[in-house]
């Protein structure tokens, strides 16, 4: 994966986590803490590739807006 997919992993991983956790609180406690953890360790893969390669910027501006 690229940085630019590491970051859009993560954001969409959020955002599946905060639905589970609305939908059914009680049975997705696990869940949800398994599903933040992984949209970390894809935000800190993006943050390692943005710092660690250098590149035009253009994937990074069409990510983050």
């Amino acid at each position: 994966m690229t940085g630019p997919e590491h970051y859009r992993e993560a954001e969409l991983l959020i955002i599946q986590a905060r639905t589970s956790a609305q939908s059914s609180p009680l049975e997705s406690t696990h869940r949800y803490a398994q599903t933040i953890a992984e949209a970390q360790v894809h935000a800190m893969l993006a943050l390692a590739a943005s710092t660690g390669v250098s590149s035009d910027g253009r994937e990074w501006q069409d990510v983050a807006g």
